[in-house]
């Protein structure tokens, strides 16, 4: 058994948890193969009584891993994926969110690459011996990010000034 991980990404670590019901609804796996996840330790989240409460990092890893199984790769290969992309996603996709590229991983189940630049990719697919499959990985933390609530700014009357003299009463 793989034991994960957890890996901490800047732009997303001060986000809230996510419920089953919730990582359910953003990724489009069901609550029993969410369920069966945690069991077999693919991705195991904290524990509150009987609620799973998810990061969003392990959001992330559980969508890169329903669109790979979606495309028909065994478990065995996603954990060689998560293995990588927990090794090695943290830092890059901080990089490529911050300049608004697009962070890929493209893979065949035993070669693994996590690239932000398209003739890059290209060259990857052009070279390979047996089909590749892309995941975009910006796309899976956007769709993360556009469910969370946004963040309150101060409203007219609150601003800088405003604050400053009734910290000062």
């Amino acid at each position: 058994m793989v034991k994960t991980k957890k890996i901490k990404i800047d732009l997303l670590v001060s986000s809230p948890s996510f419920t089953s019901t919730d990582v359910s609804t953003i990724t489009g796996v069901s609550l029993r193969q969410l369920q069966w996840w945690d069991e077999k330790k693919v991705v195991s989240p904290r524990q509150e009584g009987h609620r799973r409460l998810y990061l969003t990092e392990e959001v992330l890893e559980i969508s890169v891993i329903a669109e790979l199984r979606r495309k028909g790769f065994s478990l065995q290969k996603i954990r060689r994926v998560l293995r990588f992309l927990q090794k090695n996603i943290g830092k890059r996709l901080a990089e490529v969110i911050d300049v608004r590229s697009d962070l890929h991983l493209v893979t065949d189940g035993k070669n693994i690459y996590l690239e932000d630049n398209s003739n890059t990719i290209i060259d990857i697919l052009k070279n390979a011996r047996q089909p590749m499959f892309l995941v975009c990985v910006s796309d899976q933390v956007r769709r993360i990010q556009a469910t969370l609530p946004p963040m309150r700014k101060p409203v007219g009357r609150e601003s800088g000034s405003a604050q400053a003299v009734r910290k000062a009463r």
